[in-house]
């Protein structure tokens, strides 16, 4: 007995049904085929990357739009003393140059001097500041704070002892990273992408680690 196929003698309504399926069938197919030629050819997973060029970015600076008032960067301590150190370099540059081997030294904590001093001054784990500057970084210019002493000063002395180390505190700081568009992007655009940095920000005494 042979097989038979939907044909004249099926129901109508079985023959409907049929050839209804066929199509939507038939028509998925080309929605595809046309889908995938549209998109032939391009990276995938680009397609929500905002490219920037040099003209619409102000001195290197990250777009406006951007730096909406959800990223307060000024709310920073980070930041808001780069301006206080930059004036600091520039008053004080001529002497640096010709102490530059004494930055590091751990100090001597002047008791009586210490109550008119900053905090990282009169610290018993002593710190001071630097610029930190990456160009392909928003905000490019950062306040990275760096012990002076690997123990802490005694208060009875006001020198250093071994038996307290000064580590580094560090505040997780949210910054925009700047990078090449992903291909087949014109060359010299760039995109800004969020990243999550760790900047020391102060410094404090610790019980030093045993080798057990």
């Amino acid at each position: 007995m042979e097989g038979r196929g939907v044909g004249a003698g099926a129901p109508p309504l079985t023959r409907a049904l049929t050839q209804g399926w066929l199509g939507a069938l038939a028509l998925l197919g080309t929605l595809v085929l046309c889908h995938g030629l549209r998109h032939s050819g391009r990276p995938p997973h680009h397609s929500h990357v905002h490219c920037y060029g040099a003209g619409e970015l102000r001195d290197g600076e990250a777009p406006a739009h951007l730096l909406g008032r959800s990223l307060r960067w000024d709310h920073y301590v980070p930041v808001q003393l780069v301006p206080q150190l930059e004036r600091l370099q520039e008053t004080t540059g001529h002497r640096r140059r010709h102490r530059r081997h004494h930055e590091h030294a751990c100090p001597t904590l002047q008791l009586r001097a210490g109550l008119h001093s900053e905090p990282n001054e009169r610290s018993i784990s002593p710190w001071r500041y630097r610029i930190d500057e990456d160009e392909n970084r928003y905000p490019r210019k950062l306040a990275f704070a760096e012990c002076l002493c690997s123990g802490c000063v005694d208060v009875k002395t006001g020198r250093e002892t071994t038996s307290l180390n000064s580590v580094a505190i560090h505040q997780t700081m949210m910054v925009l990273r700047r990078k090449p568009c992903p291909r087949p992007a014109s060359p010299g655009l760039v995109t800004f992408e969020v990243e999550y940095i760790r900047v020391p920000v102060g410094c404090t005494c610790v019980l030093p680690r045993t080798g057990r």
